[in-house]
């Protein structure tokens, strides 16, 4: 039976407060740079009633939902979300499969990725990459003796081939992606053989070429990648624009709500690019700082998983550590879309892009997370969780 837990008995000072604090000016800022890069879209389309202030109030509504969200799962044993995790794993398996079922499943601009709950969209790939955590977790804790043995992956292998498939039939290659790395990832810190590790990256490389090279949108994103100003205005004009605000805010930018490229030079300018309307605004000093912000998060849950090993809650190492990877490579990719660094790909910046079931799912991601380095304090004081 879950023990009770009343929230007066937590301190500030028995959470690791450089995550917190790195996570809440994060979300902070996101929600500012939404309303700033949002306000010109919303105030010219009738589907938000020409208000201006559209996104921004749905963004403060999803942070508010995400703060309960995480205030109520921070109160969860770990052990609890271990023994349902496989139930977990189900549920959202389930929901990528309604999500293509018509009738259930919303397309917008030619992807099904969203459950229509009429007031809002639900996005469930952005929640399995959490549930995907949890039960990767398990699953190499349970079959941690035997890892070296290749028989030991094909469950494992089959569900997220499952996985995979639903998320591609979407399309959402970006939620592949970030799926396949974490669970790479876990697998190797949960101590799988360099030379079945080696063999699992070889195959992932192959799928990652085959599935670009059968899909003509994306050989134009690399293409377009490689040389955006040869089709500035085609394939290349999201990412010229990104350049042409990263370029503009130079040091110390042009000045909050200055920004040329969100009014309408910039798609997407709320999600996937709010970091060039930053960019742009605060310049190089406020891009660094949101790095430096994200590395500190990163940084802080390997140090937390590094905790759990010692303390021997391996399972709990591997959660910590399998959220920084979620929220370290997603926030990598994104930050190198931006920039230039990397194709074209439709994936936010955590904690801050527009988006409800985004900002839901990094809270309680981060919840558990905070949960875990709450339970080593309490470990190590001699007390029990």
């Amino acid at each position: 039976m879950m023990p009770q837990f009343g929230i007066e008995q937590y301190k500030l000072s028995e959470v690791d407060l450089t995550l917190l604090w790195s996570s809440i000016f994060l979300l902070l800022t996101g929600m500012v740079m939404v309303y700033s890069s949002s306000i010109a879209v919303a105030e010219a389309s009738r589907f938000t009633g020409n208000n201006p202030a559209y996104y921004l109030v749905r963004h403060s509504i999803f942070m508010a939902v995400g703060f309960v969200a995480a205030g109520i799962v921070f109160q969860v044993p770990l052990r609890i979300w271990q023994k349902i995790s496989p139930f977990l794993f189900l549920m959202g398996l389930i929901l990528l499969v309604l999500v293509l079922v018509p009738g259930i499943g919303r397309e917008v601009k030619g992807a099904s990725r969203w459950i229509s709950l009429r007031i809002v969209n639900v996005q469930p790939s952005e929640f399995m990459k959490l549930l995907v955590v949890l039960y990767t977790a398990d699953f190499t804790v349970r079959k941690m003796e035997h890892l070296h043995n290749l028989k030991t992956f094909l469950p494992l292998a089959a569900v997220m081939v499952l996985v995979s498939a639903l998320l591609l039939k979407q399309p959402d290659f970006g939620a592949f992606v970030i799926i396949a790395a974490m669970t790479a990832g876990i697998l190797f810190l949960g101590g799988i053989r360099p030379r079945l590790f080696a063999m699992l990256i070889s195959i992932l490389i192959v799928a990652f070429t085959v599935l670009i090279a059968i899909s003509p949108y994306r050989r134009d994103r690399i293409f377009g990648f490689m040389d955006p100003w040869a089709d500035s205005f085609g394939s290349g004009y999201q990412l010229t624009q990104a350049l042409i605000a990263f370029s503009r805010g130079e040091w110390f930018g042009v000045g909050l709500g200055a920004s040329i490229g969100k009014l309408f030079y910039l798609p997407e300018a709320h999600t996937d690019f709010i970091l060039a309307v930053l960019a742009e605004e605060l310049g190089f000093i406020g891009v660094a700082t949101v790095i430096v912000l994200f590395a500190l998060i990163v940084h802080r849950a390997f140090a937390i998983g590094r905790q759990c090993v010692i303390l021997d809650r391996i399972y709990a190492a591997l959660v910590a550590q399998g959220i920084g990877i979620w929220i370290g490579l997603q926030s990598l990719i994104n930050m190198g879309v931006n920039m230039g660094w990397l194709p074209t790909k439709g994936l936010t910046l955590p904690l801050m892009s527009f988006g409800g079931s985004g900002i839901v799912a990094n809270c309680v991601a981060l919840a558990i997370l905070l949960r875990i380095d709450w339970e080593n304090r309490q470990l190590m004081r001699g007390a029990e969780v």
